[in-house]
């Protein structure tokens, strides 16, 4: 199995190496002006084919660990409900906003300045969980030496 993902890796570094000579080949003023954009489509589906591989592979490693290994499954499940905790406490503390905002052309729908409110809660609490975990742990680590 190791030997294929090998191949499979050569094979795409090497089509992304030969499309990005390509594109420097064809200089700036020509991608600019649109004469060769065709150069840009194979490097673009190169990056999306390799990140395509590397979600499915994180993804069934990672499952495959957490139905082997029951004690990081219930870890990894109060993990995801705190998460989901938060996002649901951040969206109930949003109240949303009665000034109209601007959406590109159309004006911002009272529901969407609602998650924008929530979004930014939750990043804030997130932010804040994280600063003090990391002070806690530096100072625990001060006082353990």
């Amino acid at each position: 199995m190791h030997k294929i993902f090998k191949i499979i890796a050569a094979v795409l570094s090497l089509f992304g190496i030969i499309s990005l000579v390509r594109i420097i080949a064809a200089g700036d003023e020509a991608m600019e002006t649109g004469e060769k954009a065709g150069l840009f489509e194979p490097m673009a589906w190169t990056a999306y084919i390799i990140l395509g591989l590397v979600v499915l592979f994180v993804l069934v490693f990672v499952l495959q660990n957490l139905f082997t290994n029951t004690a990081s499954l219930k870890s990894t499940l109060i993990g995801v409900g705190a998460f989901a905790a938060v996002l649901i406490i951040a969206y109930v503390i949003s109240g949303g906003d009665t000034m109209a905002y601007k959406n590109g052309d159309e004006m911002a729908t009272s529901g969407e300045s609602h998650m924008v409110g929530a979004g930014l809660i939750a990043f804030y609490v997130l932010l804040a969980i994280a600063a003090i975990s990391m002070i806690f742990a530096g100072v625990k680590k001060v006082i353990n030496k």
